[in-house]
């Protein structure tokens, strides 16, 4: 039996995970946890998301603007991402609409693909 998700992973370019840890700590504020010692000379980065994590490998030899494969974050205030997004120099792309949600997306500077994500009348009682 499944009983949940435990984590995701995408991937950026080898040597990059400075770049990668600006944009996602820094920028959107996941906060990076600690990797197992077993694992730490591997590349990449580990964040926390509520109570997922996500964790960032490093990969060569792959175009990550081919594919739609992407992570969707559920937030609370979807126009303070887009303004926070596009005031950092980040490009908005409009998603297809789906009933009862807010929604865009966009690329990281690596090329993966992000959604934010929220559901009509966030904060409401439903």
């Amino acid at each position: 039996m499944i009983i949940g998700l435990h984590h995701a992973q995408i991937t950026i370019p080898k040597g990059t995970e400075a770049a990668g840890k600006a944009f996602y700590c820094e920028l959107l504020g996941l906060e990076e946890i600690d990797k197992p010692d077993a694992l730490k000379g591997r590349g990449g980065f580990w964040l926390s998301v509520g109570q997922q994590e996500v964790h960032v490998g490093t990969e060569d030899g792959f175009d990550r603007l081919a594919t739609k494969a992407h992570l969707a974050y559920q937030v609370e205030d979807i126009r303070y991402w887009r303004e926070r997004l596009e005031e950092s120099g980040v490009e908005i792309l409009e998603a297809v609409p789906i009933p009862g949600y807010d929604r865009f997306e966009f690329r990281d500077p690596f090329g993966n693909r992000v959604e934010m994500i929220q559901y009509e009348g966030a904060g409401e009682s439903r």
